[in-house]
C-alpha cells in the first residue's frame, strides 16, 4: 500500500472512531436522561402507602372499582381496583399505579416523585384545619373554608405560603383553642383536595364567621357574599 493510500485508510479509520465515540456519548446521555426521568417518576403498587395511596383509593372508590377501607395502604384490594380500574379505561392493566394511570385517575399531582412531598404536606395542613374549623358543617362548607384559606396564600394582605396563613397569629380558633390537633375527619381530606384543585363556593372570600359567636365588631364590617351552614363568607 502507497504511503498515500494508508494515509487515506488511516484518516478514514480515525473519522469512524470520532463517530462511534461521539455516537456512544449521544447514547450515554440519551440513558442517562431516561434514568433521571424513571428516578423521578413516581409508582405506587402494592406494599406502597401514603396520602397518594389514600386518593387513589378514594377516586376508586367513587367510581365503584373498590369498596375497601380508605387506609393509605396498597394492598391486593386495591390492586384489583386498580386494574379494573385500568381495563375500564383501555389501558395496561397490571395494577400498577405510575404517570399514565394517575393521569388517567385525576392525580397528575403525584406521577413526579419530587415535588409530591411539598403537596402532600400541604394537603395534610389544608385537611386538619378544615377538619377543626368545619368538621360540623356541610361538605360544600368544609370546601368553602379550605377555600378561604387557598385565597389568603394568593392575596397580598397574608402570608404567602399555607402553613403561614394557617398559623398567622390569632388567623384561625382552632389554632388557639387545640382543635388543630383533633383526629381529622374523613370528609375533610376531600374537601382539602376540592379546595386546593381550584373549587370555590365563597367566589373568592377571604374571611368567614359564626354569626351567632362572632363578638369582632370589624368582621361584621366585611362585605358579606354567602352563607354556607353556619358561616358567612366575606371579602
Amino acid at each position: 500500500m502507497s504511503d498515500m493510500n494508508l494515509q487515506t485508510h488511516e484518516k478514514a479509520n480515525g473519522r469512524k472512531k470520532t463517530i462511534l465515540a461521539l455516537l456512544l456519548i449521544f447514547l450515554l446521555n440519551i440513558a442517562i436522561i431516561l434514568l433521571a426521568q424513571n428516578a423521578d417518576a413516581a409508582v405506587y403498587k402494592q406494599g406502597s402507602q401514603g396520602q397518594a395511596v389514600r386518593e387513589i383509593q378514594q377516586v376508586l372508590k367513587r367510581q365503584g372499582h373498590y369498596t375497601g377501607a380508605i387506609d393509605g395502604i396498597y394492598g391486593s384490594k386495591t390492586t384489583a381496583a386498580v386494574k379494573a380500574f385500568q381495563r375500564s379505561v383501555g389501558i395496561k392493566a397490571d395494577g400498577i399505579c405510575g404517570p399514565v394511570t394517575l393521569k388517567y385517575l385525576g392525580l397528575q399531582k403525584y406521577s413526579s416523585g419530587g415535588g409530591s412531598a411539598s403537596y402532600n404536606n400541604n394537603y395534610y395542613m389544608l385537611a386538619r384545619i378544615i377538619s377543626a374549623e368545619a368538621r360540623g358543617e356541610p361538605y360544600k362548607g368544609q370546601v368553602a373554608v379550605g377555600a378561604v384559606i387557598m385565597n389568603r396564600v394568593k392575596h397580598p394582605s397574608f402570608p404567602n405560603t399555607l402553613a403561614g396563613v394557617i398559623y398567622q397569629p390569632g388567623a384561625f380558633t382552632a389554632i388557639v383553642d387545640g382543635q388543630i390537633n383533633e383526629p381529622i375527619v374523613e370528609s375533610a381530606y376531600k374537601a382539602a383536595s376540592d379546595a386546593m384543585n381550584g373549587w370555590d363556593p365563597t367566589g373568592g372570600c377571604i374571611y368567614y364567621f359564626n354569626p351567632s359567636t362572632a363578638t369582632s365588631k370589624w368582621i361584621w364590617s366585611r362585605p358579606q357574599v354567602v352563607r354556607i351552614g353556619k358561616h358567612i363568607f366575606c371579602k
